[in-house]
């Protein structure tokens, strides 16, 4: 308990240091756009691949959904408001989110390892740019096993996060994809790299947009993996 409780804040105080460089994440730098319209139609190939058509009917759940955006994109994509949920660990960014989101979206506060939810209630877990933020081991054990109990049968984690150490932020470490298949040993994982390098991003975007694309092209050059990570159905 006191472990839990003990990376719980050391990630409070890694987001607090964060704050700072938050403008490097607006959406009207065009690298930003840029990533985060990549990642959208890599999400929506995968839901495709997985037979995820009926998106209206799927409940959606999201670990550490900071103001909310990631589930508003969820929204504008046809998940409907009372089947989404999110678990922030930082207070203001969860006042942020519902005084974004839809009141039907629930909301919950605090340490998602100690959050009490129905098993297997779940179509989706979502987590995104949150494993590489918890430097133990453990804890990070832990918050696999909780999101993957809360997945039923036949539904998945879907995963995006960055895959390589960045040297000049000690407050962050690479989640690789091996590490990602020890985090859910039972799940198939679907992965696919994307993201052009950040520093990359923001280099190429500045002397032109169109730039982003060209580097892009370059697998070696996309830091993050976006993965399907599916439940297997019981047997029939």
């Amino acid at each position: 308990m006191t472990q839990r409780h003990d990376e719980a804040d050391a990630v409070t105080q890694r987001y607090a240091r964060r704050a700072a460089a938050d403008s490097r994440y607006s959406l009207l730098r065009p690298e930003v756009w840029q990533t985060v319209q990549e990642r959208q139609r890599a999400m929506l190939g995968l839901f495709v691949s997985h037979g995820l058509a009926d998106l209206a009917s799927l409940r959606l759940l999201e670990v550490g959904c900071g103001s909310g955006g990631n589930l508003l994109e969820m929204l504008r994509l046809g998940f409907r408001p009372e089947h989404l949920a999110g678990a922030e660990l930082l207070p203001e960014r969860l006042a942020a989110a519902r005084a974004t989101l839809p009141a039907a979206t629930v909301l919950h506060g605090g340490d998602a390892t100690a959050l009490v939810l129905e098993a297997q209630s779940q179509d989706i877990v979502f987590v995104s740019t949150v494993f590489s933020s918890l430097l133990d081991d453990a804890f990070q054990q832990r918050l696999a096993e909780t999101m993957w109990r809360w997945v039923r049968p036949g539904g998945g984690v879907l995963w995006y996060d960055f895959t390589v150490d960045n040297p000049a932020n000690r407050d962050v470490r690479g989640v690789p994809l091996a590490r990602v298949r020890q985090l859910f040993p039972q799940g198939r994982v679907d992965a696919r790299r994307v993201t052009l390098a950040p520093p990359i991003a923001r280099r190429v975007a500045r002397l032109h947009p169109s730039l982003y694309t060209l580097f892009n092209t370059v697998p070696a050059l996309r830091t993050h993996v976006l993965a399907w990570i599916a439940k297997p159905d019981l047997p029939r």
